[in-house]
Parts: C-alpha cells; structure tokens; sequence
C-alpha cells in the first residue's frame, strides 16, 4: 500500500506506530507524529531498517521540524494486566492525545485501531509507505533504546543495552540465574512459566 491508498489528504495527519511488543521487559512506547510539510525530512523509513546512528539524526530533526509529536507507553503492570494487544492500544492513544494539535485524521501502522473517535485507517507496512508513521516510527524506537540502556544500569547482569529486552538466549540464560527483575514482563513466556 503506498502513500496514496490513504483515505486523508490534508495537513494534519498524525502518524502512529509503537515499538516494543515482543520484548520481555520494558515499557511498550509509542509514538505519534504530525509531520510538517513546510519542512520535509529525508530518509524516513521503517526504524528498524535505518542504522542507531542515522535512527538518532533523524529523531532529532523529526521532533525540530514536525507540526507536532508525542511519545507515550503503557506499562509493564498494564501489559501483564490487560495483554500487550491492549497496552499497545493504550499507549496509541495516549501518544495521539499528547499531541499539541488535534489531528484531521490518524494513520496507524499495522492492522488494527485502538477504539477512539478520531478519524483513523490501519495501514499495514505503513511504517515503510506513510512519512508521519515512518517518523513515529524512528522517535519510538530511539526513545525506548535509550531508556532501556539506562535501565541495564538499574537493573545489570540482564543485558539490556545488548538486546534491549528482546527474548535471546542470554538473556533468557540471565533470566534463570537472576530471576526477574521489576521490569520484565511475568505474563509472558518462558518467564510465565518458570517463575509464576
């Protein structure tokens, strides 16, 4: 789906997307964004395929120049609570209402909308098609990074400035010698059910 399969041709579209749903500890963050197109940004794709260092220069100048942009999450007890389907929706929607200008229209990356009564679309692979999801996208994931390298300081021995919460064999193997720490996730596995 490209750019021009979106429903909304005016200015004030934000752009949704979340980082860290599959992780086995942190916050899931996400991230909304209303590009400005008085001032367009290069380079915008799907943060996972940008290197750390071009993901950084483009937060920056994504959070300079856009209209408008906000970053919010749902926590560890909201995902071990409710499921991560709905802390990711959660964290959306707090992200679209953090934003400084009400959005016409909110373009969501992925396949499913959290239920709001804002003028919105799914748009899958929106992340590499849509610059406003793109860009919420990039500032998502260089913020949840960042938090997850000072948290490999509270919490050490896990590894999280390594994997950033993701479930590899180390840090599966720090798991069980440690146990977890206040910041993994206890509803999901393996930590589900070796510990609980």
């Amino acid at each position: 789906m490209s750019v021009l399969a979106l429903k909304y041709t005016g200015l004030l579209l934000a752009g949704v997307d979340e980082v860290g749903r599959g992780p086995l500890a942190g916050d899931v963050i996400a991230a909304a964004v209303i590009l400005d197109p008085k001032f367009p940004i290069s380079g915008l794709a799907d943060s996972k395929k940008i290197s750390e260092k071009r993901r950084k220069k483009l937060a920056a100048e994504i959070k300079e120049n856009s209209l408008c942009w906000s970053i919010a999450r749902s926590t560890v007890e909201e995902i071990d609570l409710f499921n991560i389907l709905a802390a990711t929706m959660m964290a959306m929607e707090r992200a679209v209402i953090g934003l400084k200008a009400a959005p016409e229209h909110v373009a969501v990356d992925g396949n499913r909308l959290p239920s709001w009564s804002y003028s919105s679309e799914s748009i899958i692979k929106g992340d590499v098609n849509v610059p406003s999801i793109s860009a919420a996208s990039i500032i998502a994931k260089v913020y949840r990074d960042e938090e997850m390298l000072l948290l490999n300081k509270t919490y050490p021995g896990y590894g999280f400035d390594a994997h950033k919460g993701y479930g590899t064999k180390k840090h599966i193997e720090a798991i069980r010698k440690l146990g977890p720490s206040p910041i993994h996730r206890k509803s999901f596995e393996p930590i589900k059910s070796m510990f609980f």
